[in-house]
């Protein structure tokens, strides 16, 4: 008697599921990448406001 993980709708279940293990992690590193990349980008952001403060003609 076959188990139900060893059937191809089980596998069918599982991709509609989330996927694999793998799948999570890679979607998980994107999106420490994407939250890395938006908050130094905020911070250069903030830093360029300061130095252009720092230097208006007061």
């Amino acid at each position: 008697m076959p188990r139900a993980a060893d059937t191809p709708r089980a596998a069918d279940d599982t991709r509609a599921a989330g996927g694999t293990e793998r799948w999570k992690e890679r979607g998980v590193a994107l999106r420490v990448g994407v939250y890395v990349f938006a908050t130094h980008l905020f911070a250069g952001f903030i830093w360029i406001l300061f130095y252009v403060g720092e230097h208006a003609k007061k």
